[in-house]
This record gives C-alpha cells, structure tokens and sequence, in this order.
C-alpha cells in the first residue's frame, strides 16, 4: 500500500537545561499529543529555513544559531514521516516573546509527556541518567542502574574492539566511549553505543560540522571558554571538573562548588560535576546548578 512521505523540520529549543515543548490540538495528525515547534517543509525550501520560519511562527522567537541534531524517520499506518531535527539556545531577552501555550518542561518532566511515536528516540537522547560511571572495567556496564551509564575511559586499540564486540546491544546503549575508539567500531556498534566523549583539546577544535549528526556528545570541560565552544558546536551535555581535591589528581587546582556553579549556569545543557564526587552528593551538585555527577572512585 502506497503511503505519502512527508519532511517536517522540528525546533528542539533550549533554556536553562529545559525544553520548550507545546500541544497538538485533536484535529491534527497525531492530535492530542504533546509536540515540538514545527511544521512541514515547504516545495522549495531547506529543512533549516523551515525549522527557522515554523518556530518563529508558532512560538513567536526569531533565531539565527542552529545546530542539526537528528534525522529520523518513521512509519505511521498512514504516512511516513521525515523529522529533520535542530537545536537552539533561546536567550533569556528572548523569553517573554514566547508565545502561549508554549511551556518549558525539565529532561525529567519529558518521560512523562505524551509525545508521537515518531519522538522516542528524541525523548531518549535529551534525557539523561544523573550518575556517569567511569571505568576502565567493561563488566561495570552489566551492572549499571536505570540511573547511570558508563563511561568506558580506555584507548583505542584492537583489542578494546573485540572485547567490545562481546557486549550486547542493550549495554552498549548505557555506554560513553572517547571519539577515537567510536571511529573504530562497526557500523552495527556505532548505531549503538549510547553517547560519544570529547576531551577538551578536541572541542576547542571542532565545529559543528565534526560532530556526526544523530549522536550524543558529551565534553570534558575545564573553564568558560570550553564549555561555551562546546555548547556552540551541539554537544549534548559537559563533565566539567576537577570541583573538589581527588586521590589521583591532588595536586589539581580545583574549581569549588562557587566557580562551579557560576560556569555551569553560562550554559544551557546538562553539566555534570566530576572531581572529588561522592555518591551521596547527587543533591548537593544539583543544588550548585549541576544534571548530575560522573566519578571513577564513588560509583
């Protein structure tokens, strides 16, 4: 059976850690249903500038810095939908233009949302756990809680490969491997792995462009300037650190809980405080503007 195809671009706007999200009145196509800004691509037309136009259409904001975030594409009983997927920071001069009924919902309120099918994926890759695990021990990633995923901190060589090769797909959806190690993997592993690292010397050379569209990113950051580059090119979320004195780096000079909350507050993506973390302070770094905390020692 012949079914129509569709482009639609969709705007995923960013203030603060939340999602600008809206509502599909009945009478539309998936009607009743929680949605992003968006609309279809018009004859002619680029998906960006439809993304750009859609969202100052309907939210009422005008914004010039996009960053491609996904394409996906699905099939419904009675059309197939092409979402092409952007990103943009709206800033706070900007949010008394939003337009009714537009509301911001945090990464934790999106779970609970009712969204089109068409959306899961996206849903998946804007929440995240709270706790990053980091480990040279791969076993860790069987083990892990609904709330953590792993960050697997080794080199790439042949023989990480193959022992990555032996883990299954659900794990290899909880995992954080560095860019060097994603590039080695098969296609089929790569489709899987759930986050890619940067280091900082990477992100203050990278573009937008360097970052494969559809995967999530997620920097280490040490000051304002890596973290603001970072967020510029569409990384998803930052492990920023060192915040407190740790046993293997006591010699580091650490930002505090002040400086940290300070730099994480620049920012509009989910910022993890790494350094010095204990498992019980979850709280306390949300309390100083952090998503979550990473550590090697605590989880």
């Amino acid at each position: 059976m012949f079914k129509p195809s569709i482009d639609i671009a969709i705007g995923i706007l960013l203030h603060q850690n939340k999602i600008l999200v809206g509502w599909r009145e009945a009478k539309q196509h998936q009607g009743n249903k929680h949605e992003f800004p968006g609309g279809k691509v018009e004859e002619g037309e680029t998906p960006l500038a439809a993304c750009r136009r859609e969202v100052y259409e309907e939210v009422g904001v005008g914004l010039k810095d996009w960053s491609a975030f996904d394409v996906i594409h699905h099939e419904y009983d009675d059309v197939v939908v092409n979402l092409h997927l952007f990103q943009a920071i709206v800033p706070e001069a900007l949010l008394n233009e939003v337009q009714q009924p537009w509301s911001w919902y945090s990464r934790e309120q999106l779970l609970d949302l009712n969204f089109p099918q068409a959306n899961e994926g996206m849903i998946q890759r804007l929440y995240w756990p709270h706790q990053i695990k980091i480990s040279e021990q791969l076993e860790i990633a069987k083990s892990l809680t609904q709330d953590q995923l792993l960050y697997w901190r080794v080199e790439s060589t042949p023989e990480r490969v193959i022992e990555l090769s032996e883990l299954s797909v659900e794990h290899l959806s909880r995992l954080i491997v560095n860019t060097e190690l994603y590039q080695q993997l098969s296609s089929i592993q790569q489709q899987y792995i759930a986050t890619i690292h940067l280091k900082q010397t990477q992100v203050l050379t990278f573009s937008a462009a360097d970052l494969k569209v559809g995967k999530r990113y997620i920097a280490a950051c040490h000051d304002l300037a890596s973290i603001r580059h970072a967020q510029k090119i569409g990384c998803d979320a930052l492990l920023l650190s060192p915040v407190l004195a740790t046993e293997t780096h006591s010699e580091a000079t650490t930002l505090g809980w002040e400086q940290f909350e300070n730099l994480a507050s620049q920012v509009d993506i989910p910022v993890f405080a790494l350094g010095g973390m204990k498992a019980n302070e979850l709280n306390l770094a949300q309390q100083h503007g952090a998503y979550g905390i990473a550590g090697i020692r605590f989880l």
